[in-house]
């Protein structure tokens, strides 16, 4: 069974949407461009997202898969690299004066994909799967088309239907059945027209024979068509040439992060070099007179900010570079940041992309807890008795598993292992010359958060979840490894395109940890609202990072649903991306799912395509420890 989100009431399976993401982020070269499933397949070039078609919904596995992958790789591999967006503004301007501008715009479509889809089997010849499948798919769609279109008299629909049935055909002699009389006269000269596609090799090629076309069929049909085979997104094109973006400009693998503009050349004796050259840096946005500028690291969009201008100085000229001379500026203190700098660390923490893009608006509030009442109290002295033998077994299990702490080697000592240097055993009254290698002292070098999950998707998990929590406090407690303990949820109330606040309860903080009245406070962890886990997570890794233990490890507790404001169908590839970069620093994360009976097999897909292997789902505390138990040990031995 697969796991599913809701977008837009169609079901997306969560697995597949992450290969897709990965699948366009490798083919486009660049981690910027992102997948989202629309209507039809297109590339929207300004907000850098590739579209995949609902087309594919509803059909078989095999069909549905390879079907998103060839739109994936048409725009990745085909639009962005190889469409000329220029030559399509123009055919969009040439158009506007016939009466079929949607045939003639599905026709354009048409056949620049057909001219696309053999450059990317060219360039991957590993999609020649995917494109066989797709067109074989199409194919059966479109015959279906023509018989439901004559059904209907809707003719210019028809013709499209059988224009492709003509385009995509391996015989020369593709047996297609009347339309309508003055159609049916055309159709010997389009045989022969529709094969010039074939020879296009540019989109200006392709333009041109589709408006020729275009004219010829503009006295012969009466109407428009009707439906929307193939999407063109004239608005994309558009914007993209006002805001005077090139192709380069689209296709480039490094984009700046300030949209530069240089200023006109100067009148001078200025060196000015008109090839592109990759030198020192990235991007130049300054003319000058003298030598390149080292600290210049990126363009601006404006001229150089006047606090960020350097002085010159009698070491600056290139003279003195020659004769090596090297020494402090007396003008300006480097120890600090220049302007500029200031100025773009400003603007990226702004943007919060540090916390992924899909949270820049988020916002991390903290929220420390009141004081336990008598009846938390009570109910966690409960649930303590409740998993008190379990509590034994798992603090045996993370004692005997864990890297303990290392005492330092000691000299110089009356008694232990002979030192090598014997010298002074002439040369002191009473030499020491003795040592003791390091030994491992009874603290557990390690350091722990646990991460609970307080969105609505909990509610019916929650009192399970915080039994696992206890028992893993108190065997941590009664080890003396510091730990912290965090509840997380969106307010959705509170939450707008702009602006998400993410609430992080601490009910137990890393001081609090090995207190032996500490414990009850866990008891205030309710289900709340909505869970943006991939913003957590960053959240949490930050603060272990902060941590001096060797062994750091974030337990977080949840259903694996991520759901938030504009957060439905990027949440899973969020969460997983956060994951990834947590144990990029050496941050085990291990999710762990409790569960209050049986457990949804789509739930547990879904919670092992985000954290990988290093999930359990467990049916109930007790088992915990077993199941506990062998991944820990993996994970130990990993590291070591």
């Amino acid at each position: 069974m697969e796991r599913f989100i809701q977008f837009n009431d169609k079901k997306i399976d969560s697995f597949l949407f992450m290969q897709l993401s990965d699948l366009a982020k490798t083919l486009a070269k660049h981690s910027d461009w992102e997948i989202e499933f629309g209507f039809q397949s297109y590339v929207d070039f300004l907000n850098r997202k590739l579209y995949v078609s609902h087309f594919w919904d509803n059909r078989p596995k095999e069909e549905k898969e390879n079907g998103l992958k060839s739109d994936v790789c048409l725009r990745a591999v085909g639009t962005l690299f190889h469409t000329d967006f220029s030559e399509v503004t123009a055919f969009l301007g040439n158009i506007q004066n016939i009466t079929i501008p949607n045939f003639a715009k599905q026709l354009f479509v048409l056949a620049e994909d057909l001219r696309l889809e053999e450059i990317c089997k060219k360039e991957r010849p590993g999609t020649k799967k995917w494109f066989h499948i797709r067109r074989d798919v199409y194919r059966r769609y479109f015959q279906s088309q023509t018989n439901a279109n004559l059904t209907r008299s809707v003719y210019t629909d028809a013709l499209f239907s059988v224009v492709y049935l003509l385009l995509t055909s391996d015989s020369p002699l593709e047996d297609i059945p009347a339309i309508h009389e003055p159609i049916d006269r055309m159709m010997p000269w389009l045989r022969q027209t529709l094969p010039q596609f074939f020879d296009a090799a540019s989109t200006k090629e392709v333009a041109h024979i589709t408006l020729k076309i275009a004219e010829a069929l503009d006295d012969v049909l009466t109407n428009d068509m009707l439906n929307t085979y193939f999407y063109l997104p004239e608005q994309s094109y558009h914007n993209a040439e006002k805001t005077g973006l090139t192709l380069k400009d689209l296709k480039r693998t490094d984009p700046l992060n300030n949209c530069d503009i240089l200023d006109k050349e100067k009148d001078g004796d200025e060196d000015v070099h008109e090839q592109e050259l990759p030198t020192w840096h990235r991007e130049t946005s300054d003319m000058t007179k003298s030598f390149l500028r080292f600290e210049l690291e990126q363009g601006s969009r404006t001229d150089l900010l006047g606090e960020g201008e350097r002085e010159g100085e009698d070491g600056d000229q290139a003279l003195a570079i020659v004769q090596g001379s090297a020494r402090k500026s007396h003008r300006n203190d480097y120890k600090k940041q220049s302007a500029y700098e200031q100025k773009r660390e400003r603007k990226q923490a702004g943007r919060g992309e540090r916390y992924g893009k899909a949270n820049r608006y988020a916002e991390a509030i903290f929220l420390l807890p009141a004081s336990p009442s008598p009846q938390h109290i009570a109910q966690y002295e409960q649930k303590k008795a409740d998993i008190l033998s379990y509590q034994k077994k798992l603090k045996q299990m993370i004692e005997k598993t864990l890297e303990h702490q290392k005492t330092l080697p000691r000299t110089d000592l009356h008694f232990g292992r002979l030192h090598k240097k014997l010298l002074r055993l002439w040369t002191d009254e009473q030499p020491r010359l003795f040592n003791k290698k390091h030994q491992p002292s009874s603290r557990i070098d390690a350091v722990f958060t646990l991460l609970v999950d307080c969105s609505a998707s909990m509610y019916d998990k929650m009192e399970e979840t915080k039994r696992g929590v206890i028992l893993f406090h108190e065997a941590l407690k009664a080890l003396l490894v510091p730990h912290q303990i965090v509840g997380f949820w969106e307010d959705p109330n509170e939450a707008t395109e702009t602006k998400q606040p993410n609430y992080f309860q601490t009910v137990i903080s890393f001081a609090q940890s090995r207190k032996k009245e500490s414990g009850p406070a866990i008891m205030q962890l309710e289900a709340q609202e909505d869970n943006r886990d991939g913003f957590a997570i960053r959240v949490m890794t930050e603060q272990l990072l902060k941590r001096p233990e060797k062994q750091k490890f974030l337990l977080v507790f949840s259903d694996g649903e991520p759901a938030a404001l504009g957060y439905e169908q990027n949440g899973i590839i969020d969460t997983h991306e956060a994951v990834l970069e947590a144990r990029k620093h050496h941050i085990e994360v291990i999710n762990v799912f409790l569960a209050n009976g049986e457990i949804d097999e789509g739930q547990r897909e879904t919670v092992q395509n985000i954290y990988g292997k290093h999930s359990i789902v467990v049916p109930s505390v007790e088992q915990l420890p077993d199941f506990l138990f062998p991944l820990l040990k993996k994970l130990l031995y990993k590291s070591l």
